[in-house]
């Protein structure tokens, strides 16, 4: 009996699919064959040989090559990312003294300048300065005027100085491109022919990395120090009105801060280090390994040369005396533990209290004389990428704090230590029409009480003032 055809054996499935392929193979032919018939209209062409050019063999660096450090040998947790975590982090090459953009002084302001350098002692503060603002009430006294406004830097600003001058009102600012501005704010330039220095400003551009810091010291408040996240240490010559550097790193200085006993001493942070520079003899002279991540803020105790506080990334507060800190194994007075990373710890103006600002959204107050007598306030500090940090500062007097708030405010803090234990709550929201931007980073006049200056980052400031 003869076998059936093999269509006849196949499923309806099966013969559908292989009608299908069928089908699709039949298209394809067709599809090959019309390709074939349009390629045979077109011509070929030879493809054209590419002329080759010798390369100029590239110079070797003049400086030294800075090697890179590996997490391990820097002491960093392979966790943490060496640019969060604040450690050392190395340059691509050893910077170079900064080309200069030099600006023109208008001629009351740079006598007042020159005029300072012959002062040997700092002006003495309103009657006691700590006493004469006992009655002082920011909320009530401060306000904003449309002429106390005005952008000095292009960019985000990163550190803010009032000069420790008793007669003018001069604030400094350092941008993230480098930009170094000053702002006389007590009146228009009249000298000015070229436009530069109109309305007071006079913008400079001395280093090529983020400003981190800027110092004046008030028994010398014509020297005027900066430095740089691309490890630069300047100083500005006043008669020449330019800067000159005084010292390189390898790593980023994320912090500067002065002796308040010696205005030639510099104390700054390369990542995770202090370090002690003389512009005498122009060299660091001491180092000390003191935290694990990067050093945010260096602040003395008033009164007392010896004993400072540093905040850091590694999400401690340490507090230190210089007598007995050693370079091995530095051993701290008191630590103080959060959650997140800390960026700034500053004294109260008496000394007797210590205020920090935390990633953790809190500003807290600890009393010295006992540190488990404290207070914590919730504090929105996410200020993101595009934003400077919030650092708490205190007022003239023990009884207040300052801190930016994302609402295009100053937050005052008012604090009370005269009862049994610490207490600290939000008194006033200080607000204004001219106040465009989040102030950030703040600065106090030291000689003129109700002079208060926040910078933000659109690289304006703003110059509060008593009514």
């Amino acid at each position: 009996m003869a076998s059936p055809p093999p269509e006849a054996r196949l499923t309806d499935y099966e013969r559908i699919r292989e009608e299908n392929i069928r089908r699709n193979q039949t298209i394809l032919a067709s599809i090959r064959r019309k390709a074939a018939e349009l390629s045979a209209t077109i011509p070929p062409s030879s493809p054209k040989r590419r002329k080759y050019e010798r390369r100029a063999k590239p110079a070797s660096p003049a400086g030294p090559v800075v090697l890179r450090r590996s997490l391990r040998t820097r002491g960093v947790p392979p966790g943490e990312s060496s640019a969060s975590a604040g450690a050392n982090i190395s340059l691509a090459e050893p910077p170079s003294p900064p080309e200069l953009r030099t600006t023109r002084f208008s001629s009351s302001l740079a006598s007042s300048l020159r005029d300072a350098a012959a002062a040997a002692e700092p002006p003495p503060g309103p009657e006691g300065a700590i006493c004469a603002a006992d009655g002082f009430d920011p909320g009530r006294e401060l306000v904003l005027r449309r002429t106390n406004a005005r952008r000095v830097v292009p960019d985000r600003i990163l550190s803010v100085r009032i000069l420790p001058l008793a007669d003018r009102t001069m604030v400094v600012t350092g941008d993230k491109l480098g930009h170094i501005g000053f702002w006389d704010v007590d009146g228009l330039v009249e000298d000015d022919e070229d436009g530069d220095g109109a309305d007071g400003v006079f913008l400079y551009f001395p280093h090529r990395g983020s400003v981190g810091g800027i110092v004046a010291h008030p028994t010398a408040p014509q020297k005027i120090y900066s430095s740089s996240y691309h490890g630069e240490i300047c100083l500005m010559d006043v008669e020449k009105e330019s800067f000159n550097t005084i010292h390189l790193c390898d790593y980023p200085i994320f912090s500067l801060c002065q002796a308040p006993d010696s205005h030639s001493s510099l104390y700054f942070a390369e990542g995770n280090d202090l370090k002690l520079f003389d512009e005498r003899t122009g060299k660091v002279s001491t180092t000390w390994n003191l935290h694990d991540h990067r050093i945010n803020s260096i602040d003395f105790r008033p009164e007392n040369p010896y004993m400072f506080a540093t905040s850091s990334t590694d999400r401690t507060v340490c507090i230190w005396d210089m007598r007995s800190v050693q370079k091995k194994g530095p051993k701290s007075l008191k630590v103080l533990d959060y959650n997140r990373a800390i960026q700034s710890a500053y004294f109260s103006p008496s000394g007797n209290m210590l205020a920090t600002t935390s990633l953790d959204d809190t500003v807290r107050i600890f009393n010295l004389d006992n540190f488990d007598d404290s207070c914590v306030l919730d504090h929105n500090n996410k200020t993101g990428r595009w934003l400077s940090t919030f650092k708490a500062i205190w007022s003239w007097n023990d009884n207040n704090l300052f801190v930016g708030n994302m609402k295009r405010g100053i937050d005052v803090i008012s604090v009370d230590r005269s009862q049994k234990s610490l207490s600290a709550s939000y008194t006033t929201f200080l607000e204004s029409e001219y106040m465009t931007a989040i102030p950030c980073r703040f600065s106090l006049h030291p000689y003129k009480v109700g002079h208060l200056a926040g910078a933000s980052s659109t690289g304006k400031v703003f110059v509060w003032t008593r009514a």
